[in-house]
């Protein structure tokens, strides 16, 4: 971990400058010297940071959801081109940039701020050495040495032995205790982040092995922070709990507000907007237009969720605009009662009898559904007075052909066999 650290020493100065100026503005308040001050000073830090990584944020949450809409097309690339991998990867790369969708967007946020974690790691870890790095001199090194969080040393570990922690004026037993709490909530958090986003925010229709294995990591994740933060100065896991707790509040703000079609959280984010409009007779909120306007936008291409939706709307006699409004429209109520109503009305079925007789005589389908048993007994005196004429020979009666064509043989005259056939 140090020969990793070191690798971003070019950047320790910027950090160390940060968490300086932060510690001089919290130092005014609680002590120069207190853990107070020098973890507020680390929790700041963090919070700069994901500022500044908001737009990645933002291009992580459209990767991700590209890539969900994209896993039945990958996989169809993948069967069909599965004894070709070069002509495999050029069709993925294709689906890629017509789709704008770069695989690599979802792991930016975590990619981006991995510098600033090893800094911190780097300063952190010559704070326990007793070495001055970036700007923080020797009165900052000894003010950041007796600094301690609920009697833990901020440059102490989980792993450090007695003597080490000794000579930071703490016990083993607080170092352990604190760490160990420290460690289940960073991974605490990392669960918890990832099992919103797998169970309110994935389209509940796209199942492909994409989703296997988000879940997978839901568990793999926090099991490789808990391995990991045995290793961890206190400073760093204040660090990486912070950026977990600060990840996991901005997704719920994203599932709350911008969730994912197709998913759990956006039937609950629609049912919460109709009952706005429901109440004020009116979209309320720039936020709230524009997703009417995205659904307006997309007419048959709605998902179930988006045509409940519209549909909620139309009972209520309102008819969502394109430009992501609702007005008041008379033909919404009535198309959507007719609608219903046309799924709810079922052709009856008819009777054999009724299904023979307009096979045979079309003209009395008629009347049998006006007259009732009358067609039936009007059938049965034409075929008694047809019986009484002479049939031509080789000429079948009505009932012969309605006969074979019932067992399956053709209809009209049959063509003799030939003598040696018989």
């Amino acid at each position: 971990m140090d020969t990793i650290a070191s690798l971003f020493s070019f950047i320790t100065t910027p950090v160390s400058w940060v968490i300086v100026q932060f510690h001089k503005l919290y130092g005014a308040i609680f002590g120069d010297d207190t853990g107070w001050a020098w973890g507020l000073s680390i929790v700041s830090l963090v919070v700069l940071i994901r500022i500044c990584l908001i737009p990645l944020f933002v291009k992580q949450i459209k990767s991700t959801r590209n890539m969900q809409v994209l896993q039945p097309k990958m996989k169809a690339i993948q069967e069909r081109y599965k004894n070709d991998k070069q002509r495999q990867s050029e069709e993925m790369m294709k689906l890629y940039k017509e789709t704008g969708t770069n695989p690599l967007s979802s792991c930016l946020p975590i990619l981006a701020q991995s510098p600033f974690f090893f800094a911190l790691y780097h300063v952190l870890s010559a704070i326990a050495s007793g070495k001055t790095i970036g700007v923080i001199d020797q009165p900052l090194l000894d003010s950041a040495r007796q600094a301690h969080i609920f009697g833990a040393p901020l440059a102490a570990k989980f792993m450090d032995s007695q003597d080490k922690v000794a000579a930071l004026g703490a016990s083993l037993t607080d170092v352990r205790v604190v760490t160990a709490i420290m460690i289940v909530m960073m991974s605490a958090s990392q669960f918890f982040t990832q099992r919103q986003l797998m169970t309110k925010n994935v389209d509940l229709t796209v199942k492909t092995p994409y989703m296997q294995q988000q879940k997978m990591l839901m568990y793999i994740f926090p099991l490789i922070f808990a391995v990991m933060g045995i290793n961890f100065p206190v400073g760093v896991l204040v660090y990486w709990l912070t950026t977990n707790v600060w990840t996991m509040g901005q997704q719920m703000y994203v599932i709350n507000q911008n969730p994912t079609p197709g998913s759990k959280a956006q039937d609950q984010y629609l049912n919460r907007l109709l009952k706005s409009v429901t109440a004020h007779g009116e979209v309320r909120g720039r936020t709230r237009r524009n997703t009417v306007k995205r659904i307006v936008a997309k007419g048959p291409d709605r998902n179930d969720i988006e045509r409940k939706f519209i549909t909620g709307l139309a009972k209520l006699g309102l008819a969502a605009q394109e430009d992501g409004t609702v007005t008041k429209s008379e033909t919404a109520v009535a198309e959507a009662e007719g609608g219903a109503a046309a799924r709810r009305q079922q052709p009856k079925r008819q009777t054999k009898a009724k299904r023979q007789t307009a096979a045979t005589h079309p003209g009395t389908a008629k009347d049998s559904e006006t007259t009732g048993a009358e067609p039936k007994t009007s059938l049965e005196k034409r075929d008694a007075s047809q019986d009484d004429k002479p049939k031509p020979a080789g000429k079948p009666t009505a009932s012969g052909s309605s006969r074979q064509a019932k067992s399956g043989q053709r209809k009209g005259p049959q063509r003799p066999k030939h003598p040696s056939k018989k």
